[in-house]
């Protein structure tokens, strides 16, 4: 049995609290955080689980096995770091740290002494995501064209990190585990209509050497909540929604054909005559794939535990968080010029 503890029990370290209490793999042994009524809440929902207001006793544990950072974005390399000199293997929250340099310092540690690694990816783990990566990978959609996503609501506004930064990790994730390929360049434009400093709406582009293109606008200013992904290939095209309670995903198979053709054609503009003779459009049925309804916090705490027993790298391991980080970066950088074009 794997002895865990959490560092961080605020919004989403009760969560993790309860799935590795849950987990037989598992014990959890400690839980940190630094508020005393948070902590004294928590502690009296695990009262087998020792809790402190000082990471430093986890770290220096040498019953512990393994360290989950739920913590401020600011905080996870000096967390992360220390765990992993202690011999701690360690779990971490998104996003993975707040610069590549710390991402790969982190995966240096862990590769040298033989310890796993994990960024919670959550989404990674989901039904939805699963499946359509099995259709992606099944090819399915055939030759893919687009990734186009909206994750936009009302809030969460952030001191320490902006929208790019809290929204972002979710979809570049999920594309990163979906699209077999690596950007080329990253551009994006943002306003700060709260806090100065701070964007609270992004637009986001990454380009590919080929034609295949990736779009995301992230919105703390929005009136609705929306979590939409479209993923379009040359036989199919799949819309996943997240808000969607039962039909999460859905696969059309619609379509544009081109054939080849002849040029002018009597009066017509030569142009338009050779667009009307390549482009045909295909509609076809609507299906709407079953999914695993599990909890997608369940799997995480599952290949965290497994990875560690089996001495293997985790689906989301430190160089998948450092995929990210890295396209964070270049964002932020354009950003901040106006939305001048980073080659990665």
């Amino acid at each position: 049995m794997i002895t865990v503890g959490v560092i961080g029990c605020g919004y989403w370290g009760p969560n993790l609290l309860r799935n590795f209490a849950e987990n037989e793999s598992a014990r959890l042994a400690w839980l940190c955080d630094v508020d005393a009524r948070r902590l004294e809440a928590m502690g009296r929902r695990y009262p087998s689980a020792e809790a402190t207001r000082d990471y430093r006793r986890l770290v220096e544990d040498p019953r512990l096995d393994a360290v989950v950072i739920a913590t401020p974005v600011a905080t996870h390399h000096r967390f992360a770091k220390e765990a992993l000199q202690s011999g701690k293997h360690v779990l971490i929250e998104k996003p993975f740290t707040t610069s590549s340099r710390e991402a790969e310092e982190l995966i240096g540690l862990a590769e040298k002494s033989g310890l796993t690694l994990m960024v919670d990816h959550t989404f990674i783990y989901t039904g939805a995501v699963r499946k359509i990566k099995e259709l992606v990978a099944g090819g399915d959609l055939g030759d893919l064209l687009y990734f186009d996503s909206t994750r936009i609501n009302l809030g969460l506004f952030q001191d320490d990190i902006n929208v790019v930064w809290d929204l972002a990790p979710h979809d570049l994730a999920i594309m990163d585990y979906l699209i077999d390929r690596r950007p080329a360049g990253v551009t994006a434009i943002g306003s700060c209509h709260v806090k100065p400093g701070v964007e609270n709406i992004a637009y986001m582009m990454l380009l590919f050497p080929d034609e295949f293109i990736a779009h995301f606008h992230f919105n703390w200013l929005a009136p609705v909540k929306i979590r939409r992904t479209l993923i379009a290939g040359t036989r199919k095209m799949i819309v996943y929604d997240d808000i969607e309670p039962i039909e999460k995903v859905r696969v059309y198979d619609k379509g544009v054909t081109t054939t080849n053709g002849e040029g002018g054609n009597g009066g017509i503009d030569e142009k338009e005559a050779a667009y009307r003779t390549l482009v045909s459009y295909r509609t076809g049925d609507v299906w709407v794939p079953k999914l695993d309804g599990t909890e997608a916090l369940t799997h995480v705490c599952a290949e965290f535990l497994a990875a560690i027993a089996e001495r293997r790298a985790p689906l989301t391991d430190g160089a998948a968080g450092l995929r990210v980080v890295r396209l964070l970066e270049a964002a932020q950088a354009s950003i901040s010029r106006g939305g001048q074009l980073v080659k990665l």
